[in-house]
């Protein structure tokens, strides 16, 4: 069992690592923009680019981990995650570096669902627990790509701390391909057809239901924390790129200390619909209060964001109602099919609220850098309150597995 939980853990190690190469551009925002003389709609494509490719994936990865296990296929991703990091810090052109974004995203698109799965596969009673620890790492990662990075990208810049990503990814790959093992699986599951699994659960209304959910409150926190959070606090409260990645990061605080919480509350009570609804509610009130009082004093500030990311981790039990809406050997295809559209949320709300930017945008250019206002950033960024109203209606209409 020791080997077992080694993997579980270098899985979720894994998603940490990914949630970092995810957030990652947030803070490297002026220096890319400046790097390859783009604007705001530009840079989201290239942030969002790691999301298309992680979440055009979703749905194959789930069906391969279905028919060839999780052995291999994990460790494999996460050294493409490496190299797409390396490639990326010596990008010297635009299209180099969505190469490397582009590895990036399809390695990292393993790393959620492999760890669901392996709590899946064996740790069945403990999924929603074991789920919600997946996500505080993933959490962690994204708080260590927030003020940590942040200081690093300012003391040595954008491409050697990308290097350093590089070969933390292939030391962790090392790491996975010794401990991550297989069930043995039953006649029955090896004889289903490779697409069985995902018809199975795509016809299945409320695996959408479960996708809408978790969807608006992933795309949420990414294109807030993960991408354009930072630069809208540096405009609204006049601060530091490090100081404002600071105060950014209590959201993904929250998460981390959410996600476990959330897992082990409804696994208590048995409610897993309930707390979703609650979280969906409070995400759309807190991102609304964000957004309407950049200024609130800094403690204030520090709790709504904390309280937000914490709301948001509700998310993790839109993948647990998809699991248990569907049969057991059906999971990988089930949490391949969510996370899907839970990261693509992501995918289209970061390159959205960077259009909608420029169409803000009255021409100011300052050192190469386009200069934007509090209330462009307040307009464009006004899509992820009505993203989390969807996932609450989504939330209230799904029903619970009992």
């Amino acid at each position: 069992k020791n080997i077992i939980a080694a993997g579980w853990f270098f899985c979720a190690s894994f998603f940490f690592y990914a949630f970092i190469l995810r957030v990652a551009p947030a803070v490297m925002v002026d220096d890319l923009m400046r790097e390859f003389s783009v604007g705001a709609g530009i840079l989201g494509n290239l942030s969002a680019v790691y999301l298309y490719a992680y979440a055009g994936l979703q749905i194959p990865v789930g069906v391969c981990i279905d028919r060839f296990g999780l052995k291999g296929l994990v460790a494999s991703a996460c050294a493409v995650c490496g190299i797409g990091c390396i490639v990326f810090s010596y990008a010297e052109s635009l299209s180099y570096a969505y190469l490397g974004r582009v590895l990036i995203g399809a390695g990292a698109a393993f790393s959620f669902v492999g760890a669901l799965n392996m709590a899946a596969r064996w740790f069945p009673s403990k999924f929603a627990i074991l789920g919600g620890w997946a996500q505080m790492m993933g959490s962690a990662g994204g708080f260590v790509g927030q003020a940590p990075l942040g200081i690093a990208v300012a003391t040595v810049g954008w491409r050697l701390s990308s290097v350093v990503l590089g070969v933390a990814g292939l030391c962790l790959a090392f790491l996975l391909a010794f401990t991550v093992r297989d069930p043995k699986k039953t006649k029955s599951q090896k004889k289903s057809p490779i697409l069985n699994g995902l018809k199975t659960v795509a016809v299945n209304r409320q695996t959408w239901l479960a996708t809408i959910s978790a969807g608006g409150l992933t795309g949420t926190l990414l294109a807030f924390g993960g991408l354009w959070g930072v630069p809208y606090l540096m405009v609204a409260k006049g601060i530091s790129k490090p100081e404002s990645a600071g105060f950014v990061s209590m959201a993904f605080i929250g998460w981390a200390i959410g996600a476990p919480l959330m897992g082990w509350l409804s696994d208590l009570l048995g409610k897993r619909r309930l707390i979703l609804i609650i979280g969906s509610a409070g995400a759309c009130l807190t991102t609304i209060t964000l957004l309407l009082f950049p200024n609130m004093p800094s403690i204030f500030l520090v709790s709504v964001l904390g309280i937000q990311g914490a709301l948001s981790s509700s998310m993790i039990l839109g993948f647990a109602l998809a699991r248990e809406s569907n049969p057991p050997e059906m999971s990988g295809a089930a949490l391949g099919l969510i996370n899907t559209f839970a990261v693509g949320s992501g995918a289209i709300l970061q390159p959205l609220a960077g259009y909608l930017l420029d169409l803000q945008w009255d021409g100011r250019i300052i050192d190469g850098l386009r200069i934007y206002d509090v209330v462009h950033y307040q307009y464009a960024l006004s899509i992820l309150p009505i993203a989390c109203v969807f996932s609450l209606i989504a939330a209230i209409l799904l029903k619970e597995k009992h």
